[in-house]
Formats: C-alpha cells, sequence, structure tokens
C-alpha cells in the first residue's frame, strides 16, 4: 500500500490484486482499449419512478465500493487502485420508447464499445432507460478490473431492492461488505503465505505431469497446420492468437424443461452443474479431434465461497485448465465423477495467480506467449436476480449483455440462468476471425446431444456416446 496526492488529497492506494493483472495484462497487449468494457442491462416491466430509481443508484454507490474504484499510474507504470469517497456523477436517462427496441439495444451497443479513461476517472456508467413496452430499467457498463458478472448482479440487485423499499416498503437490503477487506485479505495471500506456498507446489506438480493436448472446438484443421508449418508432427498445442481481435455474441437459449432436466439430474447424483457442462464441452472437443482421450479446458473460477467474498463486489475471477484423460470405456458418471473431482482440487488451489502459472507452464513446456492447449473458456452462472433475493417482486422483467465489439479469446462460453424461467442460456462471445455463428450453433447443437445421451443413461461409456452423437 502506498499513499498518493490525488486532486490536492492525500489517498490510500493500493496494488492491483492477482485477478486485475490478468485484465491489466490484456489492456497492455490490446489496442482495442475497449476490451474490459462489460455492457449489461436490467429492464422490469413496470411504471418506474425515475427520481427514485436515481437515488437508489446513489445509495448503491455508496455501499457498493468497487463502483467507487479509481487507477492510478505511478512514475515506474505500475498500476494503483483506490478509492473516492462519494459519487456526484449526474445519472443520464434515455427514452428509447418510440424506438424498435432492436434499435434501441443496438445504440446500448454502439455505448459499450467506448472506452473509459484508465486513470482518475469513474470505471462505469449507468443510464437509466425506457423501453418499449412500458419496459423499464437501467444499462450499466463497467470495466472489468472493478466489477466481474457476480457483482454486477450483486450490485444490481441493491439497486432493485433499495428501490423496491422506497416504493412499496419492502425489506431494506443488508449492508454489503468491505471491498477494501476482501482486497487486503487477497494481497496478503500473495505475500509469500503459507496459502500461496502450497498452491504453487500443487500446480507445479500439475504442470510437469505431462503435456497437454490442444483441442479445437473446430476440429484438428488448426494444429495439423500449425504441425505442417512448424514441420513438429508431434507439437501438441496450438497458436490461438489473432491479428483482429473483432469479436461478437451468440446466444442459445435451451427450453425451461430440458433446463430442469439437466439441473434435477444434477441434484438427484450432487454433481455440480458446471462439471456437467464441462463433461459436455469436454466430450464435444473429444468427438471434433478424432475421439481425443486428453482434452483441456480453461475453467473460470467466481471465487467467492465466503460472506466477505460474496457480498464485496471486485473482480475475483481466475481461470485455470482443467485437464481431463478419459478412456472410452470409462462411462459417462465415471467421468463425471472424475470431472468432479479434477473441480474441486481446482477449486481449493485457485487463488494462485492464473498469470504466474500461465508463465510457469509455458516456461516448463518452452511455449511462445499465445500459444496454448485450451480453444475455450467456460463460466457457470448459477444464480439469477430473483434467487439472489427475495425483496424483488415477482415482476417480468428482462436482462441483457452487451459485447463490447472485441475479445481476447477465441471462444468463451458463459452458461446463465434467464430471468424469465429459469431456463439456461449458452452465451458464446467468440472472436470473427476463429469462428462463425453457424459454426457456434454447430457446437451448441452437438453439446446438448451429448448432455442429453449421458444424463438419459449415465451407464453409457464415453465411447458409445461418441458414436451415436
Amino acid at each position: 500500500m502506498k499513499e498518493f496526492e490525488v486532486n490536492g488529497v492525500k489517498l490510500q492506494c493500493y496494488p492491483l490484486t492477482a485477478a486485475q493483472r490478468i485484465h491489466n495484462y490484456s489492456t497492455m497487449h490490446c489496442p482495442y482499449h475497449q476490451l474490459l468494457n462489460i455492457g449489461t442491462g436490467l429492464y422490469i416491466k413496470l411504471d418506474v419512478d425515475f427520481s427514485v430509481l436515481k437515488e437508489s443508484i446513489y445509495e448503491a454507490y455508496q455501499r457498493f465500493e468497487s463502483m467507487r474504484l479509481r487507477f492510478l499510474k505511478d512514475s515506474d507504470d505500475t498500476v494503483y487502485q483506490y478509492l473516492v469517497p462519494f459519487e456526484e456523477r449526474d445519472i443520464e436517462f434515455y427514452d428509447f420508447s418510440h424506438w424498435k427496441e432492436e434499435d434501441a439495444h443496438d445504440e446500448m451497443r454502439r455505448w459499450t464499445a467506448v472506452p473509459f479513461k484508465r486513470f482518475h476517472s469513474p470505471m462505469n456508467r449507468i443510464v437509466m432507460i425506457k423501453l418499449p413496452d412500458n419496459y423499464n430499467g437501467m444499462y450499466m457498463k463497467i470495466d472489468h478490473m472493478t466489477m466481474d458478472s457476480s457483482s454486477i448482479i450483486a450490485f444490481t440487485r441493491d439497486v432493485l431492492e433499495i428501490y423496491c423499499a422506497k416504493q412499496y416498503d419492502t425489506e431494506y437490503p443488508k449492508p454489503m461488505q468491505s471491498y477494501i477487506e476482501a482486497l487486503e485479505k487477497d494481497l496478503a495471500y500473495e505475500a509469500g503465505s503459507p496459502a500461496q506456498k502450497k498452491d504453487a507446489e500443487y500446480w507445479k506438480n500439475e504442470i510437469e505431469q505431462s503435456e497437454p493436448m490442444y483441442t479445437d472446438f473446430n476440429g484438428m484443421g488448426r494444429i495439423i497446420t500449425q504441425r505442417r508449418e512448424n514441420n513438429n508432427p508431434n507439437q501438441r498445442y496450438a497458436k490461438v492468437t489473432s491479428i483482429s481481435p473483432e469479436a461478437s455474441i451468440s446466444v442459445f437459449q435451451l427450453e425451461k424443461e430440458p433446463s430442469e432436466s439437466l439441473m434435477k439430474f444434477c441434484e438427484e447424483n450432487r454433481v455440480p452443474m458446471v462439471c456437467l457442462l464441462l463433461m459436455g464441452l469436454r466430450t464435444v472437443l473429444s468427438k471434433f479431434n478424432d475421439n481425443e482421450k486428453d482434452v483441456s479446458i480453461k475453467s473460470c473460477v467466481a471465487r467467492r465461497g465466503t460472506l466477505l467474498e460474496k457480498r464485496s463486489g471486485g473482480t475475483r475471477i481466475h481461470f485455470f485448465p482443467l485437464r481431463t484423460i478419459m478412456e472410452p470405456e470409462m462411462t459417462f458418471m465415471e467421468g463425471l465423477r472424475m470431472m468432479q473431482e479434477k473441480q474441486n482440487k481446482l477449486f481449493r488451489h485457485a487463488n494462485f495467480d492464473s498469470i504466474a502459472h500461465t508463465y510457469l507452464r509455458n516456461r516448463y513446456w518452452k511455449l511462445q506467449p499465445g500459444n496454448s492447449y485450451e480453444s475455450i473458456s467456460l463460466t457457470y452462472q448459477p444464480l439469477t436476480l430473483k434467487e439472489y433475493s427475495g425483496n424483488i417482486p415477482d415482476i417480468p422483467y428482462k436482462s441483457m449483455w452487451y459485447t463490447n465489439g472485441v475479445a481476447a479469446q477465441p471462444l468463451y462460453l458463459t452458461v446463465m440462468h434467464r430471468v424469465e424461467d429459469g431456463g439456461l442460456n449458452f452465451n458464446f462471445e467468440y472472436r470473427k476471425d476463429a469462428v462463425t455463428n453457424y459454426e457456434m450453433e454447430y457446437l451448441y447443437y452437438y453439446l446438448c446431444r451429448v448432455l442429453f445421451r449421458g444424463i438419459e443413461n449415465s451407464s453409457r461409456t464415453i465411447g458409445e456416446i461418441l458414436d451415436i452423437i
């Protein structure tokens, strides 16, 4: 921690956490500064009192410290973070009620592609919105160094609960937790703690076991081409970087009933949904890559196990490779149990610095930057706003995630529950030079086939499932 003078006031400034350094690293190597922008919208079918909504947003700003984060850079180009004591920016208002709804969403996509000023500047923008058909609410753009998806949902929920308490005399939301306290715990872990040393040893052993195998979501074309170009027929990694980071999002909606079937299977067999999704993805990647047994997926971990972590905001996502080697004779359930065991181990050691892990693996296996063994990343967001809180009335509402137009990774799948009916949405954010919307649909189709062939008879072997999908 250091003390800096900002606008004539001395402030306590903190180093970036490992989760923030991931994003800061991205900004240093990408000329498209909107890379870290996350745009969301929440719209309720209700006549909203926008003066009360504005008051609620200001109050939520005070309760949610990471919404008041700023960054600065010292003379050595080291980035620090600090809090401002309050927000006094005006909350904008846009009336799109006479627009075509998709045109309004396109406008907000354009907002999402506008980068923030990085230093001594607010890292979010909130706009109150009127949409057609009496849907009203707010658009929010945040910088990923300050918030992740869990934080966004928690902040949005807090605004709604405050609004409902003011308007309908519902129960007032409980206080949020301190972002600074969570930050200090993370920094203490990173300062050579016994837990950090134990995690470092675990990941060192994982890295040195054997070299993984790259499996692409588009089949073997990429690695075959690169083996030929590098005159290395045994190459097990692939270059996944791109000249153009231009990206888009494809959203596929799984209906309520089949979504409930997946959740029921997980509940009855005590399998986390994320493990079922990982099992489905690794089986599809195996199918697309000549039934490869050795498959790695980048698993994104929210790291929100404690009350402090759940309610302190900020960005806490770390990512690590989840590698499984499954023989075709294994049953689907045996594969799920292996996946669950691997994921549990990953969770136990997920506080380790993801960038440090990548550096250690690249050095050990002599990989150049941009080379990888994983072609896809997965995040599962289990809760909707309604499940987060019982204080929000049961009113029809819709939520949106807006693309910022660029992506650092070839393919990033986020699976979330729809606010309308609890069904699953599969959100594929993809680089346009790496995959097309049609290929996304193809991947989603096979993912669903694997999942439902697996849960209808979990005694089927992996080989049998690969044969019938």
